[in-house]
């Protein structure tokens, strides 16, 4: 018995026009179920677990445990916390990593909230670059999930503005936008789902499986705020540049086919820690909290300054508000 490989889609930018759709194994592998167990188990025998290439028995048998899993939020957390473990084993035997992959549920009474400041941003960039880093993203496509665009005064939709800007910022009589998954309450990427691969959390935070995602784009065909990114292909990340701390659904490597985006880096936030982007932010732009926390900062921003949501009128209900000193 032999092992066929399905083709592969090319390494193309995420809003290519005519683009083939990625494969997916799994998708690809659930249609020919019918084949029955027996099929399976030759399979097992033979190593033709779909997408592996193991060269030891235990990697086979993890990769197929994992292949066989639950979708995340079906699993219990002992389920989840194996998971977790095998992915971290994988690693070490594949790429020689020393990977700590979290399986952190949500905090109770938590509530995450984002508030971005347009007259304190300078447009320098560090958020876009401290998100990148730490959410593993890849390097060869220069996959972002922060977009920073350069507006002009009287404009508040970013697509008006300039998102690819390479002059020294800020600009006089210019302010700066800043845009990414506002983890809408009532988020349309969700309910466009499939195979239910996306939901949002109890704590706000819309999510990905990556491993139940089929990559059939229709979440971001719905998001209203180009919140989500394709891969075309494999991840790039220099081994060294690897953020080894990681969480199931945050910033593990995504592979190829699968639709990814901002998680409020659910790997820091669910410890406590603030996003990367608010960390690294020079002029104190963005403030990131508990809505449910009288006493946070961003309850005093929402009672305090003058804020609006971006597309309001379609009542997605975004946890993303932009003010104003």
């Amino acid at each position: 018995m032999s092992c066929k490989k399905t083709d592969q889609a090319k390494n193309l930018p995420e809003d290519a026009p005519n683009a083939p759709r990625a494969t997916s194994s799994r998708r690809t592998f659930l249609k020919g179920m019918s084949i029955g167990a027996a099929a399976a188990s030759a399979a097992l025998v033979t190593g033709c677990v779909p997408g592996a290439d193991a060269t030891t028995s235990g990697e086979l048998k993890l990769r197929w445990q994992e292949f066989f899993k639950k979708n995340y939020r079906l699993m219990s957390q002992e389920e989840k916390d194996q998971t977790v473990d095998r992915l971290e084993r994988l690693a070490a035997l594949k790429h020689n990593q020393e990977l700590q992959i979290g399986s952190e549920p949500p905090i109770e009474n938590v509530l995450y909230g984002y508030a971005f400041n347009i007259t304190r941003c300078e447009g320098f960039m560090e958020c876009v670059t401290a998100c990148v880093k730490e959410n593993n993203l890849d390097r060869k496509t220069n996959t972002q999930y922060i977009r920073i665009f350069e507006m002009e005064p009287g404009q508040l939709d970013p697509s008006s503005g300039d998102g690819q800007y390479y002059h020294e910022v800020p600009v006089d009589n210019k302010f700066y936008m800043g845009t990414q998954c506002f983890h809408c309450e009532n988020a349309p990427c969700t309910k466009a789902c499939p195979t239910r691969a996306t939901w949002q959390e109890p704590d706000g935070i819309v999510v990905v499986d990556y491993d139940w995602c089929i990559g059939c784009r229709y979440c971001q065909a719905a998001c209203p705020y180009y919140g989500r990114r394709f891969n075309w292909g494999d991840s790039e990340v220099p081994k060294e540049e690897i953020t080894q701390k990681q969480h199931y659904l945050g910033n593990r490597k995504r592979p190829m086919g699968k639709m990814e985006k901002c998680t409020f880096c659910i790997q820091r936030t669910r410890k406590g820690k603030l996003p990367a982007c608010v960390e690294a932010c020079p002029t104190g732009s963005r403030v990131f909290g508990n809505l449910l926390d009288p006493d946070s900062e961003i309850r005093y921003v929402l009672k305090h300054k003058k804020v609006f949501r971006m597309k309001e009128e379609l009542g997605t209900e975004p946890k993303f508000w932009y003010f104003i000193d």
